[in-house]
């Protein structure tokens, strides 16, 4: 069983907060259906994949995912990611303010996630000029 100690630790080192912003102006093969898609995620080897499923236990929410490296020299991982907002605010952003995190560029991540997710909520992402802002403002994350 996971204690919050172990999570934040586990979050400091291997965790990220980031929100996917698709770009209006850059035309791509395959075009993104959200506009704005925050995600948390920890990644890690395949052999330590079962910490992720005991995360997932542990917030009650998101999902482990096999993702594969081609590059050599590279194991392939697994994946622990939410992607849900309400999941987000809730549960990882509650978690993450209530036991804080030690890494400083870990922390001043989380702070421009949350700030995103602020203007998410607001609708800031729907407008062209919001969106722009919002990519912005990603910009200054690690």
């Amino acid at each position: 069983m996971l204690n919050s100690n172990y999570v934040v630790g586990l979050v400091d080192g291997e965790g990220s907060f980031t929100v996917y912003i698709r770009d209006s102006a850059k035309k791509k093969k395959a075009i993104r259906r959200a506009k704005a898609e925050p995600r948390f995620y920890i990644k890690l080897i395949e052999r330590d994949k079962d910490i992720l499923y005991e995360l997932k236990d542990f917030f009650g929410c998101g999902n482990v995912y096999f993702q594969k490296d081609t590059r050599k020299n590279h194991q392939n991982c697994y994946r622990y990611e939410v992607a849900n907002r309400n999941d987000l605010e809730e549960k990882i952003i509650p978690f993450c303010r209530n036991n804080q995190l030690l890494l400083i560029s870990k922390i001043k991540d989380f702070e421009i996630f949350c700030e995103l997710m602020k203007r998410i909520r607001k609708g800031e992402h729907l407008t062209d000029s919001g969106l722009k802002n919002l990519f912005k403002i990603k910009q200054e994350m690690h």
